[in-house]
This record gives C-alpha cells, sequence and structure tokens, in this order.
C-alpha cells in the first residue's frame, strides 16, 4: 500500500516537475521575443533617423 501511494506521490511530483520547466521555458521564450522586438524597434528607428540627416 505504502509503496503505491508513494509511486502516485512520484508521478504526481514528476508532472509538476515538467510543467514547471514547461513554464520557465516558455516565459523565457516570450521574455527574448519581447527584448528583440524592442531591438528591432530601435535599430528601425535609428535607420530611419540616419536615412533623414543624410538627405539635408
Amino acid at each position: 500500500m505504502a509503496r503505491t501511494i508513494l509511486t502516485i506521490v512520484g508521478v504526481v511530483l514528476a508532472i509538476w516537475l515538467v510543467l514547471t520547466v514547461i513554464g520557465a521555458l516558455l516565459s523565457m521564450l516570450k521574455f527574448f521575443f519581447f527584448v528583440g522586438f524592442i531591438a528591432v524597434i530601435a535599430y528601425v528607428a535609428v535607420m530611419l533617423i540616419a536615412k533623414t540627416s543624410k538627405k539635408r
């Protein structure tokens, strides 16, 4: 009986660990996506400013 309960607890903990790791990876990817998006916006802004100042 104790072995069955410990097996069930082990499976629940393993599932919880997998879901936690997946959540951490998804939040990290989301963070990198937002940082990359801001970098692209900054790059485009600098390029537009450089092109407009070159024409003058």
